[in-house]
């Protein structure tokens, strides 16, 4: 079944390249920004995730054709096109970026056909979207599970929050609406207002509390209880929150997992006016990105929390078996009570980079073995094969002799050992001098 869908794949990608889909770019490309939107990926050909990412982007290109989306998918080498790599500081492979007019937005999220479709189609159309009706504003509300609406007319509060929108579409959806298409359970105090509806509920924003607009929506972009994935986690270094996880396996669930991710998803709900500043609240399916994280193995189910900021973590120091057992760790963390452990100092950093190296080799040897042990091979033998050859070279004979050294011993015709050759000496010999 394996082989059937890698040779579909291979198939499609084929197609997309005949089709056109996926256009070959070069610096030249620049000239088109102006007047078309643009979906380019940036590679590196011996990046190998670019090679097995290939099919996927091949699939972006053609389901956007196929959808009369106005972006145009292409890809850029550069590798060939240093330049461009410079002007669009790329630091790392595949990246992916959306050019409208004058504006570019990146995409950080995983690296599937459908979330990039979702994204593109999202960044593309208009930053701030009009719900004219309580029927478009149902629908939205079962599309998404989170979304900014602004509610009013023109005032300072509607250009700021256009601005916030210009920055944050690459995360979420905003939109406008008027009073009357609003659900009904909605209690509006002043208009203007901002509202974020997420975890089937809504929250207002607040100047007084809750600071500048931008940083209230950067701070609500996620909901308040999610499973957190390495994208996900990643963009939680943005924020200034603590991250606290319940690490569980989900392909095989235990009761304690049950347990932990009940607590976390109760106290998040429950306890959201208090830690709604300091805490993200999720879960994560599996520990293997964790475990890259912190340099060791986090047991499974087990609860974390993640400072992001300074790659930090703490670990309860006993077992958490109720909620209050949860709130007394997580009020540990916040007056630095809890050990902290990790940290992005000079130690831990070195310490960090040879852990990626060493789990880099292993996941190769894990992956293609044969073609690892060349890898690897190569240069350790040319090295010792030089190594070899300065250590067994023999020096050059320049043919003169040493001044005042034995000559070799020289063979007369019948192979016997001549009269050695002596060097030449100003003193005589003691027995010469008796003669005289």
């Amino acid at each position: 079944m394996r082989n059937v869908t890698l040779i579909l794949t291979a198939l499609l990608s084929v197609i997309a390249v005949v089709s056109g889909y996926v256009e070959e770019l070069d610096d030249k490309f620049k000239e088109y920004l102006e007047n078309e939107l643009w979906l380019v990926k940036f590679y590196a050909p011996w990046c190998a995730y670019c090679h097995t990412f290939e099919p996927i982007w091949h699939e972006v290109g053609a389901e956007l054709k196929s959808m009369g989306s106005p972006v145009n998918v292409g890809k850029i080498d550069t590798t060939v096109h240093t330049s461009i790599a410079s002007e669009f500081n790329i630091r790392g492979y595949p990246t992916i970026k959306l050019f409208k007019g004058d504006l570019s937005f990146d995409y950080k999220g995983p690296r599937t056909k459908d979330a990039i479709i979702e994204f593109t189609n999202r960044v593309s159309g208009p930053v701030v979207r009009p719900l004219s009706s309580v029927q478009l504003f149902q629908h939205v509300m079962s599309r998404h599970d989170l979304i900014f609406v602004y509610i009013g007319g023109e005032s300072l509060l509607k250009k700021e929050y256009y601005k916030a929108a210009t920055e944050y579409i690459v995360h979420t959806y905003f939109f406008t609406a008027s009073e009357e298409v609003l659900p009904k359970a909605v209690t509006l105090q002043d208009v203007p207002a901002v509202a974020v509806f997420k975890d089937g509920t809504y929250y207002l924003y607040n100047e007084f509390v809750d600071g500048d607009l931008s940083s209230w929506i950067n701070r609500e972009r996620f909901q308040s209880y999610f499973q957190i994935d390495s994208f996900s986690l990643y963009q939680m270094g943005e924020l200034s929150k603590l991250v606290a996880l319940a690490v569980v396996d989900e392909k095989n669930p235990s009761e304690e997992s049950i347990r932990y991710k009940t607590l976390m998803e109760r106290l998040s709900t429950e306890y959201r006016d208090h830690y709604k500043s300091d805490y993200q609240f999720g879960y994560m399916d599996g520990n293997e990105y964790i475990n890259g994280l912190i340099m060791g193995e986090v047991e499974m189910p087990s609860i974390i929390v993640l400072n992001m900021t300074i790659d930090g973590y703490c670990l309860p120091e006993s077992k958490i078996e109720t909620i209050e057992d949860l709130l007394h760790f997580l009020n540990s963390v916040l007056d630095g009570s809890a050990k902290l452990l990790g940290g992005n100092g000079f130690v831990q950093q070195t310490k960090r980079h040879f852990y990626k190296a060493k789990s880099t080799v292993v996941s190769m040897f894990q992956a293609a073995p044969f073609f690892s042990c060349l890898v690897f091979s190569l240069p350790v033998g040319i090295v010792a094969l030089v190594i070899w050859g300065t250590c067994t070279a023999v020096p050059a004979d320049d043919g003169k002799p040493v001044e005042g050294a034995t000559a070799s011993p020289v063979l007369d015709a019948h192979g016997k050992k001549a009269i050695e050759l002596q060097p030449e000496t100003t003193e005589k010999t003691s027995e010469a001098k008796k003669e005289d």
